[in-house]
């Protein structure tokens, strides 16, 4: 038997729903949706329009609202890389982020600090949250943005959005959140109409790798002042330019029906599975990050302290795949900054691991997983 995959929050299974989708429009229904004289252009368009409201109706947002991307690390550039020219257009170049984002925030945060932003870094608590009161002092008449992720991709642990919302209320600074890890999984706090934009990716809920959204919730009647990154053809309101993968917008587009759908029903299977590995894992007594009550129902991170991680990995390997930080800086792997950035050293750092799965997941032999730590020790 090939092991239990447990590496959820860097890629997701495709739900069964979700393929039928995506190989309809790849086989059948294989029309560019920007063709205007045939039926095959119609059909297409038909079906990314109704992605848009599928993907919208997660969040409470309307379609024209909804721009598809590549993935959340495009929107996540859109997103803040696209309201660098309204910053210097207006005077606005203080910029508010934290220290346990994804590197596709920190980055091109740190590239707009080089060319002369400010950037405000909030910390987290020892839980890895980021207080709200914090936010609040950071806050000046100047601050253009704020981008604080929904749900840590590492630790699982949720921010407080409707409180940080609230801080915000009297403030014109735009609100991105990073929500990869959350959007269709915690529902209520990405419908908080202060949030400006949300950035969304499709391999995160059981849809194909390469297609997300950002979501650019309208003020009145104006959307976020952003500019495209890239030019040529306008689609997407003149934001994202090129020829959209129908297949992959409408998988997008049924995944977030899907999510909506069986939400309350991925949720409990996605904590009977907590449950059961934090009862078996407790004889040995881990060091867990982030409180049970904060972080989301499918992810752990934890480290058994004297144990390197990557030890740890190779003794599993057999029974489970894991990870110790994100797919994204795996191939060059340093201690988590996100674990770091909770309080703990290099050593701390290298023995945690993340385990994170969903509704899909067999069982797990958790009893051979404590039988194979106990031998490490």
């Amino acid at each position: 038997m090939p092991p239990v995959y447990l590496d959820c929050n860097a890629t997701t299974p495709l739900d069964p729903e979700v393929r039928e989708v995506l190989f309809h429009y790849l086989t059948e229904e294989f029309g560019n949706e920007g063709s205007r004289t045939h039926e095959y252009g119609s059909r297409a368009k038909q079906a990314v329009q109704k992605a848009r409201d599928q993907v919208g109706a997660v969040v409470g947002a309307k379609r024209e609202e909804v721009i598809f991307t590549s993935g959340a690390t495009e929107s996540n550039n859109l997103a803040i890389l696209g309201l660098a020219a309204h910053g210097i257009e207006t005077g606005k170049r203080h910029l508010i982020g934290t220290s346990i984002e994804h590197k596709a925030i920190l980055e091109p945060l740190e590239a707009l600090e080089k060319q002369g932003f400010e950037v405000t870094w909030l910390a987290s608590d020892e839980q890895g949250r980021v207080c709200p009161g914090e936010l609040s002092n950071a806050l000046r008449p100047d601050t253009l943005l704020v981008s604080i992720m929904a749900a840590n991709n590492e630790t699982g642990v949720r921010q407080p959005i409707d409180e940080i919302a609230a801080v915000l209320a009297g403030h014109d600074a735009f609100f991105h959140t990073d929500a990869a890890q959350a959007f269709g999984k915690d529902i209520g706090p990405l419908r908080n109409g202060r949030i400006d934009m949300i950035s969304v990716s499709g391999h995160k809920i059981y849809a194909p790798k390469g297609i997300g959204a950002l979501i650019l919730r309208r003020r009145g009647y104006e959307r976020p002042p952003l500019k495209p990154l890239f030019y040529g053809g306008g689609q997407e309101r003149g934001l994202r330019p090129g020829t959209l993968p129908v297949a992959h917008v409408a998988a997008l587009g049924m995944a977030a029906e899907t999510a909506m759908k069986n939400h309350e029903k991925r949720r409990i299977r996605c904590r009977e599975i907590k449950d059961a590995a934090l009862t078996a894992f407790s004889s040995l007594s881990p060091r867990i990050h982030g409180r049970s009550e904060e972080t989301m129902d499918h992810v752990l991170n934890l480290a058994f302290p004297g144990i390197d991680s990557e030890a740890l990995i190779v003794a599993l390997k057999d029974l489970v795949a894991i990870s110790n930080g994100s797919a994204c800086t795996s191939s060059s792997y340093t201690p988590s900054h996100v674990i770091k950035a909770m309080g703990y050293g290099d050593d701390e750092a290298n023995e945690a691991i993340r385990l994170s799965w969903c509704h899909l997941t067999p069982d797990v032999d958790w009893d051979g997983l404590v039988g194979r730590v106990e031998n490490l020790y």
